[in-house]
């Protein structure tokens, strides 16, 4: 019996039926298609853009993008990099298929989840997908990742991305660093630390287990330096101590501390030495 998790419907495929005749592919004019503003997807690679445009120019559109008619015009729930490349292209028109949404939040839940299924987006895009389907639609972490056929770890261990300063999402978005990159450094306590870490990756372009290396020293050092402070601190309290039984036993005072128990030496030089030392121990003893 197959138990693994399915995805939410069937992506673009479940969007766009086969049944032209009940929902038919239509040429819109491009100037008549809008952007959807709550498009998860926010980049798109200039590279492969314009090899989907050499693409388009030699073989036309092949696929239909999804739309809603709204006034007018038609907003774009799913094929937007087609749309900007068909543009590009020369194209007037795209093929299209409209499709009927009765909310807003129809609309915006499609746009999300049929990018998600069709992993277009890079990982700081689908962290704000997931986030905005969490806080915007009610979705819990359970739900989410039941729906995306993901785990619930997957889902929240993307989603921790979004509390990496701006610097590292948008080195994730420029595919400077990668997913793997960020998740070390999501470990790391301190912000200048962060930003100290990205640079060393990017600059000698470290893969993700000599990154780890990198951070795993750093804090081996950080353990290091809070054991030599704690040590400093009792070292400071110990030398305290010593003055103050020097100061009462006008002599030499030696104390030898460790972790466990230790010894107090005080030198005396003469007999009357030692019998002034008696006296002031048994007067303190009083």
């Amino acid at each position: 019996m197959n138990n693994k998790k399915r995805p939410l419907g069937r992506g673009i495929e479940a969007l766009i039926p086969k049944n032209t005749e009940t929902k038919p592919v239509t040429e819109i004019d491009i100037v008549d298609i809008l952007p959807n503003n709550d498009q998860p997807r926010k980049s798109f690679d200039k590279d492969k853009l314009n090899e989907l445009v050499e693409s388009i120019r030699q073989k036309g559109v092949i696929q239909p993008i999804l739309v809603h008619k709204e006034g007018r015009r038609y907003i774009i729930i799913a094929g937007e990099r087609r749309w900007r490349a068909a543009g590009l292209a020369g194209l007037k028109k795209i093929p299209a298929v409209v499709k009927e949404i009765n909310t807003e939040k129809e609309r915006l839940e499609l746009a999300i989840i049929e990018n998600i299924q069709r992993e277009d987006l890079n990982s700081v895009e689908l962290a704000k997908a997931y986030k905005s389907l969490i806080d915007t639609y009610g979705y819990t972490q359970e739900k989410l990742a039941t729906q995306m056929g993901k785990s619930r770890s997957s889902i929240a261990n993307t989603m921790r991305l979004l509390n990496l300063p701006d610097e590292v999402l948008d080195a994730i978005k420029s595919e400077k660093i990668t997913e793997g990159h960020a998740r070390t450094l999501i470990t790391l306590d301190s912000v200048d630390e962060i930003l100290s870490i990205l640079k060393e990756i990017i600059k000698k372009k470290l893969s993700v287990r000599e990154t780890e290396k990198l951070i795993n020293s750093i804090k081996n050092k950080d353990k290091d330096q809070q054991k030599k402070n704690k040590e400093d601190d009792k070292n400071i309290f110990i030398e305290k101590i010593q003055n103050e039984l020097e100061g009462l036993f006008k002599t030499k005072v030696n104390i030898k501390h460790k972790k466990k128990g230790g010894t107090i030496e005080i030198k005396y030089s003469s007999g009357d030495d030692f019998e002034r030392i008696i006296t002031a121990l048994r007067g303190e003893l009083k």
